[in-house]
This record gives structure tokens, sequence and C-alpha cells, in this order.
């Protein structure tokens, strides 16, 4: 392949113009042609960095791309990529890919006969510091692993319309959690025992919902796992994943920006301004997933977040839905129904 990626970009909303604008920094990108519900939108989008617009994405499909990019709501990315499976193009989706376990089997079984390439955006994997606890852990730097702690604290609710087909708060926010501990401890998580409350926003309980949540979660190696979910920080966006074992002591988001503050005597305040959204936070993480996928359509090499992976947290998700749902500790063996849970 001697000339640069046609690259097709579905969803250009905060996240998929994003990603267009990255597309377009890759040396190995020679052309984006973008589509999406708004076709203004399309059009504003593809204008800034020299691309084309089209109205649907099967036009997408018959511009002659190399490569798809699905940026979605979440509601879009089964269908979509079914029709990337059927015009066998190698496929970067949003997480989640899907809500519920039929339809998650269904796409792997697709994309498995096509063999088509599937990355998933779960861009923590991406991230110097995920990365860098990751090493430490598979080296034995950690040493015997005790106790692993997970945090993302939302600054603000999304908009009601997008928690309505969100599928939760485990689904929507923790699943990039659920991912990022199977990633840096490389085990999976095996049971779960999960709660969640409305504390601020009435609309969630509406949705079925909650906008803070807790859980423990145990993993095949023995260790235990501690989650945390707010969808309400009034400093900023906090995502962090501390690691404790026998050797050492290691927290991945702690930083300048980090979004909390000491009350300690003496200690001095944080001198910069909390991260705001996820882009800011995790930018390098987002621009480096997407050279990643790129690089393996170009060179032929192997997904680096692959459906499995995708399959193996929503597992996970699931059975942090029917604890809060059950109100007991749910094992992951036990996510096997068709059916997708309320969320």
């Amino acid at each position: 392949m001697a000339a640069g990626l046609h690259v097709g970009v579905i969803g250009v909303g905060r996240i998929g113009a994003f990603h267009v604008r990255t597309l377009r920094t890759l040396a190995d990108v020679s052309a984006v042609t973008v589509a999406d519900a708004d076709p203004a939108q399309a059009v504003r989008v593809a204008s800034e960095v020299g691309g084309e617009a089209v109205a649907t994405p099967e036009a997408l499909v018959e511009a002659g791309i190399d490569a798809l990019v699905i940026a979605t709501s979440t509601a879009g990315h089964a269908p979509l990529l079914r029709l990337a499976a059927q015009a066998a193009l190698p496929t970067f989706c949003e997480k989640p890919v899907a809500l519920d376990l039929a339809t998650m089997d269904e796409l792997v079984a697709e994309a498995e006969r096509a063999a088509i390439l599937v990355q998933i955006g779960f861009q923590r994997r991406f991230d110097a510091g995920y990365a860098a606890a990751r090493k430490a852990v598979a080296d034995g730097t950690v040493g015997n692993l005790l106790v692993v702690r997970a945090a993302t604290h939302d600054p603000a609710p999304p908009p009601e319309a997008y928690i309505a087909g969100s599928g939760g708060i485990f689904r929507d926010l923790h699943i990039h959690d659920f991912d990022a501990v199977r990633f840096v401890t490389g085990q999976e998580i095996v049971e779960v025992y999960a709660d969640g409350v409305v504390r601020e926003t009435p609309w969630f309980e509406r949705q079925g919902d909650v906008d803070t949540a807790v859980a423990t979660f145990r993993l095949g190696g023995g260790a235990l796992g501690i989650l945390s979910g707010a969808r309400h920080d009034a400093l900023g966006y906090d995502v962090r994943l501390e690691v404790f074992g026998t050797s050492d002591s290691i927290v991945v988001g702690v930083d300048s920006r980090s979004p909390i503050r000491s009350v300690e005597p003496g200690t001095p305040p944080t001198v910069e301004t909390g991260y705001r959204n996820f882009l800011e936070r995790f930018e390098p993480a987002y621009r480096a997933e997407l050279a990643a996928f790129v690089d393996a359509v170009r060179n032929g090499r192997e997904s680096v977040c692959t459906l499995q992976d995708a399959r193996a947290a929503l597992r996970v998700a699931l059975a942090a839905d029917r604890s809060r749902t059950e109100r007991r500790p749910v094992t992951i063996d036990e996510v096997t129904s068709a059916e997708p849970l309320k969320g």
C-alpha cells in the first residue's frame, strides 16, 4: 500500500471532530472523508481539514475509503460495525461497542468472518501513566498485587438525552475503568459487588441510572479492587488508578492538575486548574490510539485493543449492573444472558 490511507469518519461531534483533526496530522493518512447525521456539521468539520463530506455511511464506503473510524453515539456502533464487516474495512470504534452481550457476540462473529481488524477506543491504554503502571506490575516492581483502586469522576453530567441511550454509569463511564484494570494488572475481574445512588441530579432516576457509584471487585489472581464514580466533581475531571503491592505503591492520574486538594496543614495548594474534561486529560492518548490504528492498517499489525477486550469489559459492566439491581455480589461467569439489562 504505497499511497497514504483514505480514512472515513462517521460521527463528527466533539470526539469525532478531534479524531478527524488527528488523522490529518498523520503522515500515513492522505485523505479524510466524513459523514454525520447533521450534514452541516459534516461539511464544517471536513472543510477545516481540507476533507470531503458525504451524506450517509453507505456513501462513505462507496467513496473508496481504506479504513473506517466510528465516533457516533453508542446506538450507531453495532450497525456501523456490521457495515464495515460487509465492506471488509478495518475499523476503529469508540466504546461501548454494544450494551448487551448478544449484540456483542454477533459483532465478534461478523468481524471474524470478515477477517477485519477492529480496534476499540479505550484510550487509557495509550496514556503514559497507565503504560508505566502496566510495566511496573508486569516486571515485578509492585511485588505481589494486593489492592487496586480506580476512580472516574466527571465534572458535570452529560445531557439527559445522552444518558438515556448510554447504558448507565457502569457501561458508559466505568467501562473505561474495567478495561484499564485488565490492561494494567494483566488479570481478569472475576466478581463484582456494586451499588449506586442519585445524589444530585434527580432525572437520573427517571432514566434508571445513578449519578454516584461504587463497587468492589476481585481479580483472577486473588487481589481486590475498589471503584468510585460520580457525575459531579466540583474541581474537574478526575481519573485515577492506584496500585498497591508488597514492594511498591503507585498511582496514575496524580499531577499538578489533579482535581483534588489536600486539607493537611502546611500542604501547598494546587497551582494549576484541574482538568476540565476527558479531552484535556487524555489528548495525547487519543492521538496515540489513532496513530496505532493507522499503523496497524498500513503495516498489517494486530489490533492493540480488540473486540474481545471490549467484550470482557462489557461483561464486568453488566455484572455491576446486575449486582446493583439484585444487591448481591455477581460473578462475571454469571453474565451469559442475551437479555440487555435496563440502564
